[in-house]
């Protein structure tokens, strides 16, 4: 199910029309449109102004069984087994994580979770 499909599914489960949702966030109902039907992407800055007006979490948006997901503790970096480029890669995602706020964070690991179990 696609990102937009899920913004829908969970809206009309909460009985909520788009209006409900552009009142709540500012967003133009045209645009909301656009995104259940999969025309556009939002940002994430947008996700977060819907998920807000729908009452639930990113980390909710993004699961399977609507329940929010355990933040991951990040492996200390290994550098003598990493090559540079990793090595350096997992640094500046280290350092963007500090800089994260915790609903990004939350975010951010169920992304990378969601990857992880693609392969």
């Amino acid at each position: 199910m696609g990102i937009g499909e899920r913004l829908r599914a969970i809206r009309e489960q909460k009985e909520m029309s788009q209006g409900d949702i552009e009142d709540r966030t500012g967003l133009l109902r045209c645009y909301i449109s656009r995104v259940e039907h999969g025309h556009t992407i939002p940002s994430i800055e947008t996700l977060d102004k819907l998920t807000r007006a729908l009452g639930v979490t990113m980390s909710e948006l993004f699961s399977e069984n609507r329940k929010a997901a355990r933040p991951l503790e990040l492996p200390e970096p290994k550098p003598e087994k990493l090559d540079r480029s990793s090595s350096n890669n997992l640094r500046r995602l280290t350092q963007a994580y500090q800089r994260m706020t915790p609903r990004h964070r939350v975010l951010l690991v169920t992304i990378a979770s969601k990857l992880t179990k693609a392969r």
